[in-house]
């Protein structure tokens, strides 16, 4: 049990990782949240050259964030912000570069009382919103990421999803999926929402968590993988492809190959499904 509550405490911490956000108000319905008025859009479009081994990193709040690998070498990013003509307009996308490469955020109207919302990489960004005008605004971000450039997409209300990347890809949300599948390493964490991930990466130099409280976990490693693994459920089941020995009640932790970087599976309320790879 103290497992469980550990990892679910982590799993609501990454989550809002995005910085410190704070959403509230009736706007919030969840991703697929319908308007009762009409709908327009704005596009926001993004282009440049970010070193291998660098970074782009997407940070929504409400909206989903798609990103998938493209055979170009820079990085491309657009955005559609939905909602009424005159919220749209308050409602920016930012760029900002830095050293480890480049951020783009959705930042909204800063609310009276508090900091101003600002656009940074990592924990350096800020964004709080209640309900007015910028809370009735969607900002969907689609990303076109080169190999060997790391993907970073958080949002607190959306789905986030990297396909066929050929890139390290490291996702969370609030509510919502998280869907990733690549030839690197990858990480993803939600709150609300079920997580699958594909890694093709065998040598990690990380630990790996793939993290939700009420969803399902699917993840597949290569065979020639070495790592420890710990999962964690408490109302639901584990299967495994590789051996794992039951710990307590909800847990199971055994080793792949000789052991290693740790691989964490975590749900409060789903199933853990851990298939190995060719």
């Amino acid at each position: 049990m103290r497992r469980i509550l550990t990892t679910t405490a982590t799993a609501l911490a990454a989550a809002w990782s995005i910085g410190c956000v704070e959403v509230s108000g009736p706007m919030i319905e969840g991703p697929d949240w319908k308007f009762p008025f009409d709908t327009a859009g704005i596009d926001f479009e993004w282009s440049g050259r970010i070193a291998q081994g660098d970074q782009i990193e997407i940070r929504g709040v409400f909206g989903g964030i798609r990103a998938a690998s493209t055979p170009g070498s820079d990085v491309s990013v657009t955005a559609r912000k939905i909602g009424p003509w005159d919220d749209v307009s308050e409602v920016d996308v930012e760029v900002v570069v830095h050293a480890g490469g480049v951020t783009i955020c959705a930042v909204y109207p800063d609310v009276p009382g508090h900091r101003p919302n600002q656009c940074g990489a990592g924990d350096d960004g800020y964004v709080s919103v209640r309900d007015s005008a910028g809370g009735r605004v969607r900002v969907e971000f689609t990303v076109l990421v080169p190999e060997g450039v790391t993907f970073v997409g958080r949002t607190v209300n959306g789905d986030v999803e990297a396909l066929d990347m050929l890139s390290d890809a490291f996702l969370s949300t609030v509510s919502g999926d998280a869907r990733v599948s690549t030839t690197g390493i990858a990480s993803a964490m939600t709150v609300s929402g079920s997580i699958s991930a594909s890694i093709g990466g065998a040598d990690w130099g990380r630990n790996l968590e793939f993290l939700t409280v009420a969803g399902d976990i699917y993840v597949t490693v290569p065979s020639e993988t070495n790592a420890d693994v710990e999962a964690s459920v408490q109302s639901g089941s584990i299967t495994s492809d590789f051996p794992l020995t039951q710990d307590s009640s909800g847990d199971k932790r055994g080793t792949i190959g000789s052991g290693g970087w740790m691989l964490l599976l975590a749900t409060v309320d789903g199933d853990i499904l851990l298939e190995r790879g060719s």
